[in-house]
C-alpha cells in the first residue's frame, strides 16, 4: 500500500522580507502566556537569519483584576491597570524592546495593518470581528487563533481567504469550526475570584495552547514550511490530535460541528472522543 502523501504548507515569502508586524488581540490567560514567550522567539527568529525578528503590538482594552492572580503573571499590584500596558512594558524593560500596546479593544473600525494576526478572545463576537476585519485587510497574511474550555481547547493558523484559488491555502478557524463564531449566548462570563476562575479552568491550559501557537510559529520560521496547522488538545486524557495540511481533512471538518466539536476522530487507528471546539477564557 502506497505512503499518503504529506502536504506542506510554505511560508509566505514576504515575511521573510524585514520585520514581522504582530498584532495579538487579548492579554488574559493564552493571551498573556503567547505574549510572554514572543521575546524568544524573536531573538530565535534573529539569530537564524531573519532579517528584523518581530515587531509586536499587544491589544487589549480590560484592566486587571483580583481573578486574574491565578492563571496570568499579573500579580495585586496590578489590578486596576490596563493587561496590555503592564504587559508590554515589562517584556520591553526585561528584553530591551521597543514593542508596542494598543490599550484599547481592537473593533471592525480598526485597520488592521499587520502581517500577522493573533485572536486569545474569550468570546465568539470577538473572534467574529477578527475574521471580518482580517479578510479586509489586505496585507494580513496570517491569522493565528486559539480557544479553550475548561481543560481542552484548538490552536488554527490559517490565511484570510480574498479569493485565492489555491487549494492548499490554510483555512482560518472560522471556516473549520463554525461554531467559533456562532453569534448566542456566551458559555461563560468574567470570573470574580481567582478560585471561581481556576474552578471554570484547569490550571496551565492557557500556557499550553500558548506553546503550541508559539512552536507552530517557531516550526514555519525556521524551516520555512510545515506539515501541521494546528491542533486539538485535551490535557485531562494527554491527547493532542494535529490538524495536518489536508485539503480532505479541510473538507471533512467544514461538514458540521458534529463531525469535529463533540464528535470523534480517528487517533493512531483508534477513535476517541474529541474535545468540544468553543471559544472560552483565551
Amino acid at each position: 500500500m502506497a505512503d499518503k502523501k504529506v502536504e506542506t504548507h510554505r511560508i509566505d515569502p514576504r515575511l521573510l522580507e524585514g520585520p514581522v508586524r504582530m498584532l495579538v488581540v487579548g492579554c488574559g490567560g493564552t493571551g498573556a502566556a503567547f505574549a510572554s514567550g514572543l521575546p524568544n522567539l524573536h531573538h530565535s527568529m534573529v539569530a537564524l537569519g531573519h532579517p528584523g525578528g518581530l515587531e509586536v503590538t499587544l491589544a487589549d482594552g480590560d484592566q486587571v483584576t483580583d481573578a486574574n492572580r491565578g492563571r496570568t503573571p499579573f500579580t495585586e499590584h496590578h489590578i486596576g491597570r490596563n493587561k496590555a500596558e503592564v504587559l508590554i512594558t515589562g517584556i520591553n524593560r526585561f528584553w530591551g524592546l521597543n514593542w508596542r500596546v494598543h490599550p484599547r479593544y481592537i473593533t471592525s473600525d480598526d485597520k488592521l495593518d499587520f502581517d500577522i494576526v493573533v485572536g486569545c478572545m474569550d468570546n465568539r463576537a470577538g473572534r467574529r470581528m477578527i475574521a471580518a476585519s482580517t479578510r479586509r485587510a489586505a496585507k494580513v497574511r496570517y491569522w493565528l487563533d486559539a480557544g479553550n474550555g475548561p481543560a481542552f481547547g484548538q490552536v488554527v493558523l490559517g490565511q484570510p481567504a480574498r479569493g485565492q484559488k489555491d487549494p492548499l491555502r490554510l483555512p482560518t478557524v472560522d471556516e473549520l469550526l463554525s461554531d467559533t463564531v456562532r453569534l448566542g449566548p456566551e458559555d461563560n462570563g468574567p470570573s470574580c475570584s481567582v478560585r471561581e476562575a481556576l474552578t471554570k479552568q484547569a490550571p496551565f491550559i492557557n500556557h499550553l495552547l500558548a506553546y503550541h501557537m508559539l512552536f507552530l510559529l517557531a516550526q514555519i520560521f525556521s524551516r520555512g514550511e510545515i506539515t501541521h496547522h494546528g491542533a486539538f488538545v485535551a490535557a485531562e486524557i494527554g491527547l493532542v490530535q494535529p490538524i495536518p495540511v489536508d485539503p480532505k481533512q479541510w473538507a471533512a471538518m467544514r461538514g458540521g460541528p458534529a463531525e469535529v466539536a463533540g464528535g470523534t476522530r480517528p487517533v493512531r487507528g483508534r477513535t476517541r472522543p474529541a474535545p468540544p471546539a468553543v471559544p472560552l477564557a483565551a
